[in-house]
């Protein structure tokens, strides 16, 4: 079974809010599986989102940068042009966002089965990618 990662598994992972503490030990936990894909695009939504100074735990660049140096460890899905076609094939099909479209790409053209994401419906599937929510309950 190959799994990829939406962005806001990684912003969970950082969070130090306590409101969020279930959702980033999830997070972290999801993070130790080695056998897991990413994105280009999903680092970079990382680090602006983890470095917005509008954050109320914004992250300093360097700690920033160390987080993504070390998910490098995971296989990467480049930013190419089929990525793009994807996502504009899947938007018009599916009706999602253009960046929820891009990762459903992403992770299509990593051959994963599975997207873990927060932003979609759980449960649904794209073109026969299974998105599952892992912070619902029951």
């Amino acid at each position: 079974m190959a799994r990829f990662l939406d962005t806001n598994i990684l912003l969970y992972s950082i969070s130090r809010d306590p409101a969020e503490s279930i959702k980033r030990d999830r997070a972290i936990a999801l993070l130790d599986d080695s056998s897991l894909m990413l994105s280009i695009q999903a680092l970079q939504e990382f680090y602006v989102q983890a470095t917005c100074a509008r954050r109320a735990d914004a992250l300093p660049h360097a700690l920033a940068v160390l987080l993504i140096e070390k998910w490098l460890r995971f296989r990467i899905q480049d930013l190419i042009l089929a990525i793009l076609k994807g996502a504009l094939r899947i938007r018009d099909t599916h009706v999602l966002s253009f960046w929820d479209s891009a990762i459903v790409s992403a992770a299509l053209a990593q051959g994963c089965d599975t997207l873990y994401s927060e932003d979609l419906n759980h449960g649904q599937v794209v073109d026969g990618l299974r998105i599952i929510n892992p912070f619902r309950v029951g």
